[in-house]
């Protein structure tokens, strides 16, 4: 098995990575991906993870239909205005074959269209109103793990494709308080999740008004930054208001028995963190996976050629995977002829496989192992009787140090810039996370755009200097607080 890496860090080469470690492939269907079962095992450990994570916090798994009604869309007409140019339509309830031409049925054209849903708060609101009527069914947190549809104008294998899987959050309280305050704890779990489990870093904060989601009042975001220097978007989490409640007419009767609306907000994450996953963690031989969510953490490859050795071989690769089992580590033990050892270690340098365990006949007349960290190339021999510890112990240590490799990256990439002309340079040569005043004007953010390509992808949470104050890096008019400036996928 070869993977071509001349072009390390470019594009093709994160596509093909992708390919190479069986995550998945490209579609015939513009923006659309097949996932093969390696990646999609991989996206499992993610959604149980998280699943669980919710649950934990009074949510309940729900699904609502792929198609939503254009009349319960143009509801919230922010919403609507927001994704008009990405919703996919459907116009016909069937087909006609002609002279073996497939044709739209002109006599089953629908006379209210459907939309497939770009997101599910439309479909979400009208059911809401049904079942909210007191102040007893609130607060109400709803879950859904949906295939989503969205066309875009420029696809990005895994990053950003016109088909992908979402995880969406959907909830209803009877204050604005409390609505937010839900708001920004998701924000957090989402944090700890992505930070803890996926080993990314992550910079929290809010979108601009121009970039917050189409029918939310503020949206909460967390931005990481990839190999290349460019920024994405991995989790956001939207305070609604009262913008759906007042559109599909919900109310409920408070505790004292008058009609108030109530407060929503929404939040998700999707198969990016995929690409995320891979864009932040790999090297030129391959994918690095955190061992928290790789679907095999430990494999275990024999060198050992004669037969007569194999006896010695089972005997020991048996009590291996005893302790292994015993310590619900998930493995591997490797042991197809038509591989050599050396294509097998290979394979799983590009599959990312955190842990490989070789036994040579040397190892075994020793009572020894050899262990290969697949995050520093390093290799260490062991003491058979000590596998169980030092097992635990190399995983917890390969989560840690991917994070802070990451995280080093991160601030590597990360500058506070006051000049206008060398934040062009920047932006024009390998770019990254600007730190820059701004006015808040739409005009000044529109500019710098046009002039750059970067946009503005948060605004911090936390101000990276003492004093908030400053001038904006392109109109030099009074500037409250710094933001964050990239390139994004």
């Amino acid at each position: 098995m070869n993977f071509s890496c001349n072009k390390y860090l470019s594009y093709k080469w994160f596509n093909d990575l992708i390919c190479k470690s069986n995550l998945a492939e490209i579609s015939k269907i513009r923006g659309c991906l097949i996932f093969q079962p390696y990646g999609l095992e991989i996206w499992n450990k993610i959604k149980n993870k998280l699943n669980y994570l919710l649950k934990k916090t009074g949510h309940e798994n729900y699904y609502f239909p792929l198609l939503i009604s254009i009349t319960d869309l143009n509801k919230e007409y922010n919403h609507i205005k927001g994704f008009s140019k990405e919703c996919a339509i459907v116009t016909h309830r069937r087909l006609n074959i002609k002279n073996k031409k497939i044709l739209l049925d002109r006599n089953s054209k629908l006379k209210n269209e459907l939309i497939i849903r770009p997101t599910s708060e439309a479909i979400i609101w009208n059911s809401l109103k049904k079942w909210i009527n007191s102040y007893r069914d609130l607060p109400r947190l709803l879950n859904q793990w949906s295939n989503i549809i969205r066309w875009e104008m420029r696809p990005r294998f895994l990053l950003r494709n016109s088909e992908f899987i979402l995880q969406e959050g959907h909830t209803v309280h009877s204050s604005k308080q409390e609505a937010l305050s839900h708001s920004i704890k998701i924000l957090n779990l989402y944090k700890y999740f992505i930070e803890k489990i996926l080993s990314i870093p992550v910079i929290k904060g809010k979108k601009t008004p121009k970039e917050k989601f189409a029918g939310a009042n503020t949206t909460y975001c967390l931005e990481s930054v990839l190999l290349d220097g460019k920024a994405l978007q991995i989790a956001t989490s939207h305070f609604l208001g009262q913008n759906f409640s007042k559109s599909f007419d919900v109310k409920y009767f408070n505790k004292n028995g008058i009609y108030e609306r109530p407060w929503g907000t929404s939040y998700g994450i999707s198969t990016r963190l995929l690409g995320a996953l891979v864009f932040t963690h790999s090297d030129k031989y391959g994918l690095i996976l955190p061992p928290k969510i790789a679907p095999i953490q430990v494999v275990i490859i024999s060198i050992i050629k004669k037969i007569e050795d194999n006896k010695i071989l089972e005997k020991l690769v048996k009590k291996i995977l005893v302790c292994l089992k015993n310590k619900k580590i998930r493995f591997f033990y490797d042991n197809r002829k038509r591989y050599n050892p050396g294509w097998k270690f290979n394979e799983y340098d590009i599959k990312g496989v955190p842990l490989r365990i070789t036994i040579g006949k040397n190892e075994i007349q020793k009572g020894l192992i050899e262990i290969f960290r697949r995050d520093n190339r390093k290799r260490k021999h062991i003491k058979i009787r000590n596998i169980k510890n030092k097992i635990t112990y190399f995983l917890k240590n390969i989560q840690k140090n991917i994070f802070l490799k990451a995280l080093f990256l991160k601030n590597k990439f990360t500058k506070t810039i006051d000049d206008y002309k060398k934040f062009k340079q920047i932006f024009n040569s390998n770019g990254g996370l600007i730190y820059s005043h701004w006015d808040g004007r739409k005009e000044s953010e529109k500019k710098i755009k046009e002039d750059t390509s970067a946009s503005i992808i948060c605004i911090p949470s936390k101000s990276k200097t003492k004093s908030n104050f400053g001038h904006c890096i392109y109109s030099n008019n009074l500037s409250k607080q710094r933001v964050i400036f990239a390139k994004c996928y």
